[in-house]
């Protein structure tokens, strides 16, 4: 008998994670389907924005969206992401890309290790400090050290902008009761919160198991985050708050997008996450199909003792003595 509606896309036809739009930020609006496109309609007309382009698309305060949309995103492997106003908060999302566990079973494999996470973590701060010897520091070395250097890139880009700067200090339930560059820092890393999140879902890990970071479910998120603070955030959050902006959720989550629209923080991330993960080690080779393969094919199989995988979808009944 043949299955009502539209059969969905084969991976291989859909747009790699990295090739993606990072985000789009919607909110009072109605959201629908018009063919291959995700429309967005409000007082001022509809939008038209092309699903299979889409690596999440953030659903702000007074969005309605339609099931024939949510099954247009899932069909093309983008995220859906409800978030609060001004992107401050996220609550929930929707099905990824990614259909094989590859990724999520060598990340709880290396978090469920003593000595591999820690090669992790360090791994993750020696892409801080390119060139510097960090593997023989403690994980409170290294702490004490990426706290310098995130205070030294505040300083430098107070210098750079004029802005008074003194500390982070924020309310997450109060938005507006902090000064303008620390609204402009909570809005800038919302959004790239809300992309790394997209991306780890989108290639198959688990947003709540983190190397440096733990005991949160968007502990890795936080952990990948901060690879791009200093480059991306911190310094539109400046700018922002030197530009005078009346509207400071708004223009942080503009200048964000544009500051990442060539899609260059999308593929490093996918490529940062497939090295994280999957390498063997500090003293190990980097595969590089590790970083360039494209999760496997929607397949379940069954674990066995042995070390096997065998087909699902058959009864092994015959084959056992019981």
């Amino acid at each position: 008998m043949k299955i009502p509606g539209v059969p969905p896309a084969d991976l291989s036809d859909l747009n790699r994670a990295q090739d993606r739009l990072s985000f789009i930020y919607l909110e009072r609006c109605v959201i629908h389907r018009d063919s291959n496109a995700i429309t967005a309609t409000d007082d001022k007309g509809v939008v038209h924005i092309p699903a299979a382009t889409l690596g999440v698309l953030m659903l702000g305060p007074g969005t309605s969206i339609t099931q024939q949309a949510m099954m247009l995103l899932a069909d093309n492997g983008a995220t859906a992401v409800w978030v609060g106003e001004h992107g401050v908060r996220y609550y929930a999302h929707g099905r990824p890309l990614a259909r094989s566990s590859r990724l999520l079973v060598a990340q709880a494999a290396a978090v469920s290790h003593r000595d591999r996470r820690l090669q992790v973590a360090r791994a993750m701060y020696r892409m801080r400090f390119p060139g510097e010897a960090t593997d023989t520091l403690t994980m409170q070395q290294l702490r004490g050290k990426e706290g310098a250097r995130v205070r030294r890139c505040y300083r430098e880009h107070a210098k750079r902008t004029g802005v008074p700067w003194n500390n982070r200090e924020y309310d997450p339930d109060d938005f507006s009761g902090s000064d303008p560059v620390n609204q402009a820092l909570s809005a800038a890393h919302a959004c790239l919160y809300g992309i790394v999140n997209a991306v780890i879902v989108a290639v198959g890990a688990s947003p709540g198991l983190g190397f440096v970071h733990t005991g949160h479910d968007r502990s890795f998120v936080y952990d990948i985050a901060d690879l791009y603070k200093a480059d991306i955030t911190i310094p539109v959050a400046f700018d922002i708050a030197a530009s005078e902006s009346t509207d400071i959720g708004s223009d942080t989550r503009r200048a964000v997008r544009d500051r990442v629209h060539d899609g260059a923080l999308l593929d490093r991330c996918v490529r940062d996450i497939r090295s994280l993960l999957l390498s063997p080690g500090p003293s190990g080779p980097i595969d590089e199909q590790w970083l360039d393969d494209e999760p496997e094919s929607d397949t379940v199989r069954l674990w066995d003792e042995e070390g096997y995988e065998l087909a699902s979808g058959r009864n092994y009944g015959g084959e056992v003595d019981f």
